[in-house]
């Protein structure tokens, strides 16, 4: 078995100002989706097509509303999805997002929105920004959950693997619940945030990456990371623990998490079907 590194969540403290690793591993995200964006554009057909909609320019202006997006719904999202009681309990808590809380279906929302407002300011069609953005997005989603990781939340059931890990009880004594007084260390758990990264994050860019690489249907890109993120994301769920304060939603299993994948699923196969029956193609 192993066990939690000692791991401060604050990466740098400079008076009263803090620094967190979470807030950082954000930064990383878009600084990377950022690199690739401007990558593709200028080594990919959408770089060298005379016809081609992009630059280098508005990959930097894309990042820009992603950004916005993804902070914002992901933020709010948490807060409404799974925060209402911090909401009536101060509405300030909407704004400590160095604390934890993001959701990422609110982010998926609010990035959907500014997806819209980019393709109505520079006229181009939701998908072909959906289509390009996708890719760019799974390296960010993993360093999102290595954030989680060092932050110490979103652990997954006990187990018996050999990679399970034992918290401190000090540090985390909630999952030290039920043990005898006295006990150092939890019962080895999953790691499911870093299931969570490898799945969601270097899997399915590694999938989305080579698939964009040749022409696609209109729909296909986003269609594919819509329904391999609510699959991941499902399949995680089944060993990780659902939040305290919600528990689960019916028959002993259905978690939050799972509720929320369900639409994606459902939207991504009927999108994939949709591009592969319409026939439209465009370069990726």
């Amino acid at each position: 078995m192993l066990t939690y590194p000692t791991i401060d969540p604050i990466a740098l403290s400079l008076g009263p100002l803090k620094i967190h690793w979470y807030g950082l591993m954000y930064l990383v995200g878009f600084a990377l989706a950022w690199m690739l964006g401007r990558w593709r554009v200028a080594h990919s057909h959408y770089g060298s097509r005379l016809d081609s909609p992009w630059s280098a320019e508005m990959v930097d202006d894309l990042i820009f509303y992603g950004v916005i997006g993804t902070i914002a719904g992901g933020r709010l999202g948490y807060m409404l999805f799974y925060g209402q009681a911090q909401i009536l309990d101060n509405p300030l808590n909407l704004l400590k997002v160095w604390q934890g809380g993001m959701s990422f279906h609110g982010g998926l929302i609010g990035v959907l929105l500014a997806i819209w407002l980019f393709a109505r300011k520079y006229q181009l069609r939701f998908f072909e920004v959906g289509d390009f953005l996708a890719p760019l997005v799974p390296l960010g989603l993993l360093a999102g959950r290595v954030g989680n990781f060092i932050n110490g939340e979103l652990w997954g059931h006990a187990t018996h693997v050999p990679w399970g890990m034992r918290l401190p009880c000090m540090r985390f004594p909630e999952s030290c619940q039920g043990l005898p007084s006295g006990t150092l260390w939890s019962l080895p758990l999953h790691p499911s945030q870093l299931y969570e990264a490898m799945l969601e994050g270097l899997v399915l860019f590694v999938v989305l990456w080579l698939f964009s690489r040749r022409p696609r249907p209109t729909m296909a890109v986003s269609g594919l990371f819509l329904l391999l993120y609510g699959l991941f994301r499902f399949a995680v769920e089944w060993v990780r623990q659902p939040d305290a304060h919600i528990g689960y939603l019916a028959f002993n299993w259905l978690t939050m998490g799972q509720l929320l994948s369900l639409p994606m699923l459902l939207a991504g196969a009927g999108l994939l079907v949709w591009a592969y029956r319409g026939g439209a193609v465009r370069s990726s």
